[in-house]
């Protein structure tokens, strides 16, 4: 007998969509939605399945619990997904002969679990990711989302994480849904029938929340300063993860009709768009939106953009393709690395052979900004790690891979300038490099230049 949950105080109904078989109109308004529970829901997964987990603020960290709770029935079970947050629990070893984690993208939750060798990690562009999918290159036997309510309609909302989801949803054989009302319901590419859903789960819990902002310091600043001043007013802005992409915003104040198409955004574009700073005017595609594919930041933010039309939080392999990027004029791409080297190699997601984070899309956006008309591809970084290791280095760490080539790069800033690279020899390219590379690093990346170039 199906274990039913009624989550309290709810008041919405189950009405057909149009073009659908009606159902009896009695039958829609007498039954609420059928909840079942964790362990009903998770029974579809069997062993040797793929499961699909959406990620970023979205990740169903509870559903996860209680799939480990499953463990004991299951055997070689390939769980994929990107970046998710909080303590995931499958990654553990004591789950390594249930569960198996193939990620398209290393987060905090699971780095130790891949460079550990209990975890696995595909290198792939964020954009190709819903063609893996669609291909049958990992066809996805189970979806496990998390969502909001069902609406009077009986829609529900993917919320801040629409990205990859939506195709995992479209492509999955079966679909469980973890309901919670702390989701915000979000306009867009994420609004599911609660029709697809094999299994529904209510559980409410909070969203993780990341501040960019407060851990922005005096170097990310000036960071700041030097990206705004290549952004002309009219822009489109595309901002990467972590804190120096939220200190190019704090220093966009005195900017007008900037316009955002991004995979991400945090809680830095609040105050652009209320300030008006943000207003989409100037876009050729979705003007008078921004679009993204995710967010990721504070409870402010989250509130923000729950039922906001003013956002569009749409599918990644169409936010992220560079054709549909190249679209806009003056697109501005700002992201970051791990290390630059004095040709203009990009690491973005590796420190050596330690797996750091991911592709993502980067070089989606680097790639789209340079074919804009009057588009500006930037890497920002600071000259040296917080424990005082050079980010512009004579050579890339040994394993470390290139994300963004030296063919893709155009500028790189760090908090002593900035580096023209597009069209520079490598001889020109290293010198540039070298005036922005940290004052006390300089001297040895000068004697490398002349070992290798004949340059002082």
């Amino acid at each position: 007998m199906t274990n039913v949950v009624h989550p309290p105080n709810r008041n919405h109904f189950c009405i057909p969509r149009q073009g659908v078989i009606l159902r009896s109109l009695f039958n829609t308004m007498i039954h609420p939605y059928q909840y079942v529970s964790p362990a009903e829901a998770l029974s579809i997964i069997q062993s040797n399945q793929r499961v699909f987990v959406q990620g970023s603020a979205c990740t169903p960290v509870y559903m996860l619990h209680q799939l480990a709770a499953e463990a004991h029935r299951l055997k070689n079970v390939e769980v994929v997904f990107i970046s998710v947050q909080g303590d995931v629990e499958i990654d553990k070893p004591a789950y390594a002969d249930a569960f198996r984690i193939n990620c398209l993208f290393v987060s905090t939750s699971i780095r130790d679990a891949v460079n550990n060798g209990h975890a696995d990690f595909v290198p792939v562009f964020l954009s190709d990711i819903p063609d893996l999918f669609k291909k049958n290159i990992l066809p996805i036997d189970v979806a496990i989302v998390q969502v909001s309510p069902p609406d009077q309609h009986g829609y529900c909302s993917l919320g801040v994480s629409v990205d990859i989801a939506r195709t995992a949803v479209n492509t999955a054989k079966y679909v469980i849904a973890q309901v919670n009302p702390q989701i915000p319901r979000t306009h867009g590419d994420g609004l599911i029938h609660t029709d697809r859903f094999t299994k529904m789960v209510y559980h409410e819990e909070t969203l993780p929340q990341i501040d960019y902002g407060a851990k922005i310091g005096e170097d990310e600043l000036k960071i700041g300063r030097y990206v705004a001043e290549l952004v002309d007013d009219g822009s489109t802005l595309q901002m990467g993860i972590g804190t120096i992409p939220d200190a190019v915003m704090r220093s966009l104040y005195g900017h007008k009709h900037l316009g955002v198409h991004t995979e991400m955004c945090s809680d830095g574009i609040i105050d652009l768009v209320e300030m008006d700073v943000i207003d989409n005017t100037r876009k050729k595609i979705h003007p008078g939106k921004t679009v993204t594919s995710f967010a990721l930041g504070t409870q402010k933010l989250y509130d923000y953009v729950n039922d906001n039309p003013a956002f569009a939080f749409l599918d990644i392999d169409y936010v992220n393709d560079p054709h549909v990027i190249r679209r806009n004029n003056k697109v501005v791409a700002i992201n970051s690395a791990i290390e630059v080297d004095i040709t203009g190699q990009v690491c973005s997601d590796s420190i050596g052979t330690l797996q750091y984070s991911g592709i993502g899309g980067q070089l989606d956006f680097m790639r789209g900004a340079a074919l804009s008309e009057g588009g500006k591809p930037i890497i920002a970084l600071t000259s040296r790690t917080k424990k005082g290791a050079p980010r512009i280095a004579a050579h890339l760490k040994e394993g470390a891979g290139v994300v963004t080539t030296r063919g893709h790069i155009h500028y790189v800033v760090t908090e002593y300038g900035v580096a023209f690279l597009y069209g520079k020899n490598l001889r020109q390219r290293a010198k540039e490099l070298i005036n922005i590379a940290h004052p006390d690093d300089r001297e040895l990346l000068h004697r490398h230049c002349f070992e290798r170039f004949k340059i002082f």
